[in-house]
């Protein structure tokens, strides 16, 4: 029986919660499937977490040693050094031996990158980002010298060529050029292509392939009941919005949202819920009522939050493959979003949602307001639903993945025979 090892850092969080739907689709397909994560927060005793509480301590430890060597360096958003080898999982990984191990977000000091070529095994890495063919940032935003050698890098604030992101590009590449049995998949088109035209990362097998849903879980119920749950009226309209850092993240687009917002026409009828945030201390005017929710772990709560909207926007100016966007439509809510990284594998423009010009406010403006007022918004709903039952379903998708694994295996026997 095929025996697949998962790799990541949590089952929380967007790519801990695509790794964990991923690993839960293996298992239902009779796959010999566990998950190894840096802290166990779930009963599921096929995830595999620290036992000891020595472990669970330095586990917890991982991430500020992680970010020790950033000190230097005033670094404008997310990025991962993944420098010091402390945290022992290789040992475990080869010692449960897997088939293949398919790593996902595998930083916060859960597998350090000189860790990454004694593992045994051929390695599936799912990009969720773009930290693998960088010098540690998660998004680059404008910047393109990942395509080069990093360095000089403005995500660190940096005008050193010989600054930390150069010296993590080249103990990568050190990994690349060692560890040659490693797959890539990218989850949206967008990061297919530069993932396989990065520098780091030209050499190695790319393949796209999508996270999966759940859709006996993720799909339509009732609004009248969905919104009586959350005590909410049967009268209004609502948008909704929603990501970790909701609010706090600049790359999540809360300003285009914002402006967007001040423009509506008739707002006295509209509301906006917002989750994956608490309500500020200062919370801005939005022009309309705005209902602050907090963060929702469990996807009772989601289903019923994503039913009881009309739309949800999601205003991110760089995105993989989204999580909510998935969730929302496999539910039948239309999606309005930017035209950028892996928003048009969801969004088809005018047929489930919107796709705005990126970082055009009033563009957002007019897709929010055509979704709102579209005569036609049952099919809108039945369209997006059905996006995702043809492309993203958890039977289609976890197919997909074990005919790759079954193919790495194959060319792994021809070569050694």
């Amino acid at each position: 029986m095929l025996k697949i090892l998962t790799v990541a850092s949590d089952i929380q969080g967007g790519a801990g919660k695509a790794a964990y739907r991923l690993h839960n689709s293996l298992v239902n397909n009779g796959i010999n499937s566990k998950m190894i994560v840096a802290l166990k927060k779930t009963n599921d005793i096929s995830v595999i977490g620290p036992t000891s509480k020595i472990q669970k301590v330095k586990a917890l430890v991982y991430p500020y040693i992680d970010r020790f060597f950033l000190k230097k360096y005033n670094n404008k958003s997310l990025f991962s050094t993944n420098w010091v080898p402390l945290s022992g999982i290789v040992n475990e990984i080869n010692r449960i031996n897997p088939d293949i191990v398919h790593l996902h977000w595998i930083n916060n000091g859960l597998v350090s990158i000189s860790d990454l070529k004694k593992i045994n095994a051929p390695i599936v890495w799912s990009l969720h980002d773009m930290w693998a063919f960088t010098g540690g940032c998660h998004y680059s935003d404008k910047c393109v010298r990942f395509k080069d050698s990093c360095g000089k890098c403005p995500i660190l604030d940096s005008n050193e060529l010989n600054d930390l992101s150069f010296k993590i590009f080249k103990e990568k590449q050190k990994l690349f050029s060692l560890k040659k049995d490693i797959t890539i998949v990218s989850l949206s088109k967008w990061l297919f292509e530069l993932s396989k035209n990065s520098q780091l990362l030209k050499f190695n097998n790319h393949i796209n392939l999508p996270n999966p849903i759940d859709t006996n879980i993720f799909k339509p119920h009732e609004k009248k009941y969905s919104r009586s749950v959350w005590n909410l009226s049967e009268n209004k309209k609502y948008i909704l919005f929603g990501a970790m850092g909701a609010t706090s993240d600049p790359r999540k687009g809360f300003k285009e949202l914002k402006e967007a917002l001040s423009k509506l026409k008739n707002p006295e009828n509209i509301e906006l819920l917002v989750f994956g945030s608490a309500k500020p201390h200062k919370p801005s005017d939005l022009g309309l009522v705005t209902h602050y929710l907090g963060s929702l772990s469990d996807d009772i709560s989601l289903v019923t939050l994503y039913n009881s909207a009309d739309l949800m926007v999601v205003p991110s100016l760089q995105e993989n493959l989204s999580n909510a966007i998935m969730e929302s439509l496999a539910c039948g809510t239309p999606v309005v979003g930017f035209n950028i990284g892996g928003n048009s594998d969801l969004i088809d423009h005018k047929k489930n949602g919107y796709l705005a010009y990126p970082q055009d406010s009033n563009d957002l403006l007019k897709g929010i307001e055509w979704v709102l007022n579209n005569k036609e918004y049952d099919q809108l709903s039945l369209n997006s639903r059905s996006k995702v039952l043809v492309e993203f379903d958890s039977k289609i998708v976890s197919k997909n993945y074990i005919d790759l694994y079954k193919d790495i295996l194959n060319k792994k026997s021809i070569l050694n025979s």
